[in-house]
């Protein structure tokens, strides 16, 4: 398994994970569940379960796995950018506070070279 290999995956379970949890399907998904979702076989996936368990991404339950806290964030921000296009908040979605949509244009590239992105808080 190569590390790029190991990233991809990764990011797949997290982010799997994370949506499976967001929408009440499953907080503690099996090798199974993932498995069938995710289209990879089970024994393959098991390997990577158990690197992103040993990483502090996942914990072991008595039913399958849980994100852990770090796995949480990293699902999060991997399912934010995987969907960005189809979630974000569009132009004056934000309150009068978003630069980005009631400022001038100067103020928004700055903000924007500061963060990164621009990120609503809704």
């Amino acid at each position: 398994m190569s590390e790029l290999e190991v990233l991809k995956v990764r990011e797949e379970v997290l982010q799997a994970m994370y949506w499976m949890r967001a929408e009440g399907i499953a907080d503690e998904p099996s090798a199974r569940n993932l498995s069938s979702f995710l289209a990879v076989p089970a024994d393959m996936l098991d390997v990577y379960l158990e690197r992103f368990t040993a990483e502090g991404h996942l914990e072991p339950t008595a039913t399958g796995f849980r994100l852990t806290e770090a796995g949480t964030e990293a699902g999060k921000r991997s399912f934010a950018d995987e969907f960005s296009d189809m979630t974000g908040s569009t132009h004056g979605d934000c309150g009068a506070d978003c630069t980005f949509c009631n400022s001038d244009p100067n103020a928004a590239a700055s903000c924007l070279e500061q963060t990164g992105e621009h990120v609503h808080q809704h």
